[in-house]
């Protein structure tokens, strides 16, 4: 029992590690939000500033959080409680965050469950604005995709590291950047796109 559990709590593989680090990193917010925001507010002087914090703040917590698990082999309040009794709020902290984001993106996810079906069954027709809007501001509809997302989500990490997340990983990451390179080249067959990627990639700092 307890090989059992100390071999479902490991990961298998560097490459299945390296897909679920990258999935809690890479999301939607880099599809649908990080466009928007580089276009408004400098383009390649946005791009410069968003990589510089990765790699002053992003990198540096990850670091962190890995060699304090490694170290610890503990879940994240008792982690930092260990190191200190007074910084077992560190990881509560840890796990709220998680939680508040999780009801974040479940809404989101069940958004996206929802387009897949819908095109699948011959896509939207009409004003899609107006289809969204009738979505999600009905009672029942949002609320039963919402909960078909978690529970996927809650049987993914039911399965464990390597037979749950890791296994989950390593199908969903690469699709998602098999989309990205799909969305790459036909964002560059748009009209004007040299100019979008000149501005995307020329920082100007006036």
């Amino acid at each position: 029992m307890e090989n059992n559990l100390q071999k479902r709590d490991s990961w298998g593989s560097k490459f299945g590690f390296i897909m679920a680090a990258a999935g809690s990193a890479i999301g939607l917010g880099n599809l649908w939000k990080f466009p928007y925001l580089a276009s408004k507010y400098g383009g390649g002087v946005f791009v410069v500033v968003y990589l510089t914090l990765i790699i002053l703040i992003g990198f540096t917590m990850m670091l962190g959080e890995l060699t304090i698990g490694r170290a610890t082999k503990l879940e994240q309040y008792s982690a930092y409680k260990k190191l200190s009794p007074t910084w077992g709020f560190l990881g509560s902290m840890g796990i709220l965050t998680a939680f508040m984001i999780l009801s974040f993106y479940s809404v989101v996810g069940g958004w996206v469950i929802k387009y897949i079906v819908t095109y699948l069954m011959g896509g939207v027709s009409g004003d899609t604005g107006q289809y969204f809007g009738n979505f999600v501001g009905g009672p029942v509809e949002p609320i039963f995709w919402n909960a078909l997302f978690m529970i996927l989500t809650l049987l993914i990490v039911m399965g464990g590291v390597a037979g749950g997340i890791e296994k989950a990983s390593k199908i969903l990451m690469p699709l998602l950047f098999l989309f990205l390179i799909i969305m790459v080249i036909r964002s560059l067959t748009l009209p004007n796109a040299a100019a979008g990627v000149a501005y995307y990639l020329k920082p100007d700092f006036s």
